[in-house]
C-alpha cells in the first residue's frame, strides 16, 4: 500500500491544540473579572476565590473522568462533550447576579468541561498518533495553555475596560462554540480512522513497555505514583491556583498599571510556549526526573522573589523566568507516568495525577483569597508556594531512575 505523503496526525495535532488553547483561555477569566465582580456586587475576595477553587477542583476531577472516557470513547467525543459543557456553563454567566450562580455555572459546569479538554486528553492523542516526535507533540499541547494565556489575558483585560466584565463571558462562549465546530469537522480518534499508522517506528523496548497495563489500585500502592501526584499537586498550587488566579489582582493592588501588566502576562505566555516546547524536546533526550527538579527549583526561587518585585523591570524579569517553566513540567510528568506504568494505562493514571495538580490549584486559589482578606496582601501565600516548589525538587529526584524502571519492566516484558 502506498504511503500517504501527508500525515493526517498533524491535522489532529492542530485541532487538539485549538481545543486546548480555548479551554486554557476560558480558565484565565477569573483573574480578569475578580476586581470587577468585587466592585459591582460587593463580594469579598475569599468568596470569589472559593468559586474559582470549586472550578479548579471540578477541573481536576474532570481529568480522570476525561481520561477514562477517552480510553473508552476516543478523544473526538470527549473533546466535543467537554467543549459543549463549557459553552452551556458560560452562557448563564452573561446574566450573572448571585454568587451561587458563579459557584454552579463557573465552578462546577465550566470546571468539569475544561477538565475533560486538557493535557490528559492531549497526552492520549500524542500516544495514539505518534511513536516519533511524541515528546515534542506533548510539548506542543502543553504550549496550548501558554498560548491561551498569551492570546486571551491581554485581550480580556482590554475587553473588560472597553465593554465590561460580561463581555468576557460572551467572547469565551463564542470561542468554545467555534472550537466545537472545528472538532466536529476535522478531529479523528486514531490513525486507523484515516487508513494510517502511527508516525514513526516503535522500538522494541517501547513496545514491551506499551504492553503493560497498570490498574489504579496497583498504581496507588507504589511510591512513584505518589511522588508524581505529590509533585504535580505542588505544580498546580504554584501555577493555576496561585499565579493564574491572584497575580493580576496582586499587581494592581501594588501600583502596577493594567496595560503594563497585560504586556508582562503576554511575555510570560511567550516564554511559556518556548519553555514547554523546549521541555518536550528535552524530555525525549534527558533524565525526566532531573528536568522536573530543575523546573521546580527555578519556579520556587522566582516565587520567593515575587513579594519583593515592586517595579515593572522586576516584573518583566519574573515573567520571563517564571514563564519558561509554567507548563514545562507536563512533558516529563507524562513521560515518567508512561515509563513507570505503561502507555495503555496513561489516560486513567495521568488523569488522577492531573487531578492532584488541580486539587493543589484549588487549595491555593481559595487560600490566596482568604489570606489576602485576613492579612491585606498575598506575600505569605506566595512564600508558601516558593517553599513547596523547593520541596517538589526532592520529590522529583526520588522518582525511580531510568535504570530502575528498566529493571522493573524487564520481568513484565519477559512474561508477555
Amino acid at each position: 500500500m502506498k504511503s500517504r505523503r501527508f500525515f493526517y496526525g498533524w491535522v489532529v495535532v492542530a485541532v487538539t491544540f485549538v481545543a486546548l488553547l480555548v479551554s486554557a483561555g476560558v480558565r484565565t477569566a477569573p483573574s480578569v473579572v475578580i476586581k470587577p465582580l468585587e466592585a459591582e456586587f460587593g463580594w469579598d475576595r475569599a468568596s470569589i476565590s472559593f468559586a474559582v477553587a470549586v472550578s479548579l477542583f471540578a477541573f481536576g476531577f474532570g481529568g480522570p473522568i476525561g481520561g477514562t472516557l477517552v480510553d473508552r470513547f476516543g478523544p473526538r467525543r470527549v473533546m466535543m462533550g467537554g467543549l459543549a459543557l463549557v459553552s452551556v456553563g458560560l452562557v448563564p454567566l452573561l446574566a450573572l447576579q448571585q454568587l451561587w450562580q458563579l459557584h454552579l455555572f463557573w465552578g462546577l459546569i465550566v470546571g468539569v468541561g475544561t477538565g475533560t479538554v486538557t493535557n490528559v486528553l492531549g497526552a492520549t492523542v500524542a500516544l495514539r498518533w505518534f511513536n516519533r516526535y511524541r515528546g515534542m507533540v506533548v510539548g506542543i499541547f502543553g504550549a496550548a495553555s501558554a498560548a491561551g494565556q498569551l492570546i486571551f489575558v491581554p485581550a480580556l483585560i482590554a475587553l473588560v475596560t472597553a465593554a465590561g466584565w460580561r463581555s468576557v463571558f460572551g467572547v469565551l462562549t463564542s470561542a468554545a462554540v467555534a472550537a466545537l465546530v472545528l472538532v466536529l469537522i476535522f478531529m479523528r480518534n486514531r490513525p486507523s480512522d484515516v487508513g494510517a499508522e502511527p508516525l514513526g517506528e516503535a522500538s522494541t523496548a517501547t513496545a514491551q513497555t506499551d504492553s503493560r497495563q497498570t490498574s489504579l489500585r496497583d498504581a496507588i500502592r507504589t511510591r512513584d505514583f505518589w511522588l508524581l501526584a505529590g509533585s504535580f499537586f505542588i505544580c498546580g498550587y504554584t501555577t493555576n491556583g496561585m499565579i493564574g488566579t491572584h497575580l493580576l489582582p496582586h499587581t494592581l493592588e501594588h501600583g502596577f498599571v493594567e496595560a503594563d501588566i497585560s504586556w508582562a502576562l503576554a511575555i510570560m505566555g511567550v516564554m511559556n510556549i518556548f519553555g514547554t516546547m523546549a521541555s518536550g524536546w528535552l524530555s525525549d533526550r534527558y533524565d525526566n526526573r532531573k528536568l522536573l527538579a530543575m523546573y521546580y527549583g527555578f519556579r520556587g526561587l522566582s516565587l520567593a522573589a515575587l513579594p519583593f518585585v515592586l517595579e515593572m523591570q522586576g516584573m518583566l524579569i519574573f515573567s520571563i523566568i517564571y514563564g519558561l517553566d509554567w507548563v514545562a513540567t507536563v512533558p516529563p510528568t507524562v513521560n515518567l507516568t508512561a515509563q513507570r506504568f505503561g502507555r495503555t494505562s496513561l489516560g486513567t493514571l495521568y488523569g488522577w495525577i492531573f487531578c492532584s495538580h488541580m486539587i493543589g490549584a484549588g487549595i491555593a486559589s481559595y487560600a490566596g483569597g482568604l489570606f489576602r482578606d485576613l492579612l491585606g496582601d498575598y506575600h505569605l501565600i506566595f512564600l508558601s508556594a516558593a517553599v513547596l516548589g523547593l520541596l517538589a525538587v526532592g520529590l522529583s529526584l526520588n522518582i525511580s531512575s531510568p535504570r530502575k524502571l528498566r529493571a522493573m519492566n524487564a520481568p513484565a516484558a519477559a512474561g508477555d
